[in-house]
Formats: structure tokens, sequence, C-alpha cells
């Protein structure tokens, strides 16, 4: 496998190429590619190496929430009965599969894990609570924090990575 394929030894340019692209999703090829100083055909040619090792595993846009429906953000922590590799694959298999689920880390600190997830409203958001987060393998406590409004959502700003 080469360099470019493995994301612990990304070179310069492949990180310069992953700060613009999450900076600015759209941009196109051509506009890459002389941001970083390479040919269109050398500039996508990386790209599709970093897509296909699964360093950029996709796109996405960040919707205006007033443009849509509103949905409720709430902050979940999870602990397990047991810390365990076996009961961590467990519950990390589970929660994958929970659509309602957006991000989830595993912590250090007094939970396991944080999730945060979007429910319609407070009764929705129950139906999650009581058919599928409470019915994951291994999980002893949920503690559950609703979000009041987002003050920033964002991604990261350019040049704050490696």
């Amino acid at each position: 496998m080469s360099k470019i394929l493995q994301p612990s030894t990304l070179d310069p340019t492949d990180r310069r190429m992953l700060r613009l692209l999450r900076a600015d999703g759209r941009i196109s090829n051509a506009d890459l590619a002389a941001a970083i100083g390479l040919s269109p055909s050398a500039c996508l040619r990386r790209r599709l190496l970093l897509e296909a090792a699964g360093v950029i595993r996709g796109y996405t846009a960040i919707i205006e929430e007033q443009a849509t429906q509103a949905r409720t953000v709430v902050i979940v922590q999870i602990t397990l009965e047991r810390q365990t590799e076996d009961a961590f694959n467990r519950f990390e298999a589970a929660v994958r599969q929970c659509p309602e689920v957006c991000e989830c880390y595993l912590m250090t600190g007094a939970s396991d894990y944080q999730l945060r997830v979007e429910a319609r409203d407070a009764a929705d958001y129950e139906r999650i609570h009581k058919e599928q987060l409470s019915r994951m393998p291994g999980v002893s406590r949920i503690q559950s924090a609703f979000a009041i409004r987002t003050v920033v959502r964002s991604t990261p700003a350019p040049g704050t990575e490696d």
C-alpha cells in the first residue's frame, strides 16, 4: 500500500487537500488542483485514492436548521455494565444501526460513550430511548440532555488540523 493510502502518513499535500475539501466539499477539481499546486489529473488521482482508502468517507451539506423541519438535539451519555473489548464492540455495532444517532464517541471520564441524537421532539426521543438506546447490549445507564439552541455548528476552520 502506498504512503498516500495510510492516514497516519499523509503528506503535506494530502493534508492541504483535506483542509480545503473540509472547508468546501464542492470545490471544483481545477480550483483544488491550483490551490495545492498539482495538475488537475494528479489532484483527481490523489483525491480518488484518499476516497478509496476511506480517508475521505463522503461529502455532506450543512443545512440551515430554520430552512427545514426543526430537529431536537439530545446529548446522551451512555455507561456500560462492563468496560471490556467485547462489550465495546457489541455496543458500537448496535449504535451504528440506530439512524437517529448522528455522532458517537468513546469517552474518558464518568460515562463510556457520548452520542448526539436527533429527534423530531421530546416524544420522539422518548421512543428512541425506550425502543433503541435502552435495548442496546450492555447499557447500564443513560443520561440525556436536550439542547436549547445551536450556538456554533461548523466544520473545523481551515488550518486548524495537521
